[in-house]
């Protein structure tokens, strides 16, 4: 039988057909629920397909598990990438109901509630049930139930963690409450599936896998971060395909301080994850950061779809991703610090404001990761002299004092917020111009369709040989059609460069 959902990305005999090849481009956008099992998989499953007949296609894991079907053991969909949030005017409900998704899954926490998610979004509790329901064909609550016991299977089966961190990480008040859900939805106990999976008490780091969809540009995004890289928070190994950083998480009244690396896998769609020892208790908020750092859900069918009007040299380059950011008021800083001033001469600043107001990474770490970037409050508190003496123009020291100072209020309420009003908050505060607030939408928030109309290297990549470079507003007009991805134009173009363009230009 066929589910009666229409948000399915295919037919449901295109489903079954994409399921046959084990096509992990359409891994996280559809789930196969097979009734002679009662299990449900991700469409890249390497057991034997079930035969047509059997196979009953959701949107979401959450639908599954509504229709009473278990997680897959060997595939695993807690692993599956999410849904990438597409902004968009012409439907706002399915906007608002997409929102109202991401919300949730940043959710680890016991108490939320759908009153809680109303008020975020600025709509009443049954309106908010009714798009949910139309949009994603769950309620809200089922969502969320769901997505918790999907990490918490994940915590089990790849982390050490006593079952009751893992119960309280994935955002369960008490561990009876915990147990409960478990064994109601997947007629297993916890404890059974620590032994099914690999994670014994074997010590730290923790290590998670993180799956995206192909193809994913490794090489641009590694490249991208390395010039980036600040001394002594954050290292590249492009050898290794890998990440190392410190970072600092609060988490329910928790400072969690520590350090974290990720894995490209070179023969499988996944990163691998390692927390120490530190960061472990904050695995459930570390998850979501990098998923976003990395801009693992993103759907570069999609996307390669908007962007095909791009100039040649920019268009043919397929897995180009988004990079944000694991600490939101760290990148805000180096987005003021690379005003006007090359990629390097941000970097060397930033290093050295890290080394002056940033503080001591006190657990074992890797060669290389030696600080924790300071909190916004020591900077407010800093004098401008202090700053400047890094080398900091006065008034860039001003702006990142002032910047401190409005961190905790800055787009508060980011949901009803379009990209105009959210670039209006963050221009009105001294120091911070058209590009730099664009710049940071892009990468500190994620927003997809992020653009720099004035950007010099723009309008270079943009322009008609032999002609003068086209204006901002001709740049915005072209801009048009690449809507709704233009962040990503703007990062194949840059990345199209020779030599590469500066921070701001």
């Amino acid at each position: 039988m066929d589910a009666p959902l229409t948000s399915l990305p295919l037919s449901p005999d295109a489903c079954y057909a994409a399921l046959q090849a084990r096509d992990s481009r359409f891994d996280g956008k559809l789930y196969v629920g097979v009734t002679s099992t009662g299990i449900y998989c991700r469409p890249i499953c390497r057991v034997r397909a079930p035969k047509r007949e059997n196979c009953v296609f959701f949107a979401h894991a959450a639908q599954a598990e509504a229709a009473a079907f278990r997680p897959c053991l060997k595939c695993r969909p807690e692993l599956a990438p999410g849904g990438a949030l597409r902004w968009s005017v012409m439907d706002a409900s399915k906007t608002l109901a997409q929102q109202a998704a991401a919300w949730l899954d940043g959710q680890t926490q016991a108490g939320a509630s759908v009153e809680d998610l109303a008020t975020h979004l600025g709509i009443t509790s049954r309106h908010l049930r009714r798009i949910f329901a139309v949009e994603h064909g769950v309620t809200p609550l089922q969502y969320l139930q769901t997505r918790r016991l999907l990490l918490a299977k994940h915590l089990l089966t790849d982390t050490a963690l006593p079952v009751t961190q893992v119960a309280l990480q994935a955002g369960f008040a008490s561990l009876r409450r915990f147990n409960t859900a478990f064994v109601e939805h997947y007629r297993l106990q916890p404890s059974a599936l620590r032994r099914e999976g690999k994670a014994k008490a074997t010590g730290l780091p923790s290590a998670l896998l993180l799956a995206y969809r192909p193809p994913y540009h490794v090489d641009a995004i590694l490249e991208f971060l390395e010039r980036r890289a600040i001394v002594g928070i954050e290292t590249i190994d492009r050898a290794r395909h890998s990440i190392r950083r410190s970072l600092r998480i609060t988490q329910a009244e928790q400072r969690c301080e520590g350090w974290l690396e990720v894995t490209f896998d070179p023969n499988r769609p996944q990163v691998r994850l390692s927390l120490s020892e530190g960061l472990v208790p904050a695995t459930a908020t570390v998850l979501p950061l990098v998923r976003r750092w990395l801009d693992l859900d993103a759907d570069p069918l999609q996307i390669d779809a908007a962007l095909v009007t791009l100039p040649a040299h920019a268009c043919q380059q397929p897995g180009v991703r988004l990079p944000g950011c694991v600490d939101r008021f760290e990148l805000a800083v180096r987005a003021v610090l690379g005003q006007q001033v090359t990629v390097a001469a941000a970097r060397t600043l930033a290093s050295r404001f890290v080394q002056r107001f940033g503080t001591p990474l006190n657990e074992a770490a890797p060669e290389g990761l030696t600080r924790l970037f300071p909190e916004p409050g020591q900077i407010a508190a800093a004098s401008r002299d202090d700053i400047a003496s890094l080398g900091i123009i006065a008034r860039r020291a001003d702006a990142l004092r002032l910047l401190a100072e409005a961190w905790p209020r800055l787009l508060i309420n980011q949901a009803q917020a379009t990209h105009e009003a959210a670039q209006q908050e963050l221009i009105a505060l001294p120091g911070l111009g058209p590009w730099t607030a664009s710049y940071m939408l892009m990468r500190l928030w994620s927003w997809p369709d992020a653009f720099l109309p004035g950007d010099v290297v723009l309008r270079k990549q943009l322009a008609t040989p032999g002609e003068p470079l086209p204006s901002p507003k001709k740049v915005l007009e072209l801009s048009q059609a690449w809507q709704p991805y233009r962040s990503y134009a703007v990062m194949r173009l840059w990345r199209a460069t020779t030599p590469p363009p500066t921070e701001l230009s």
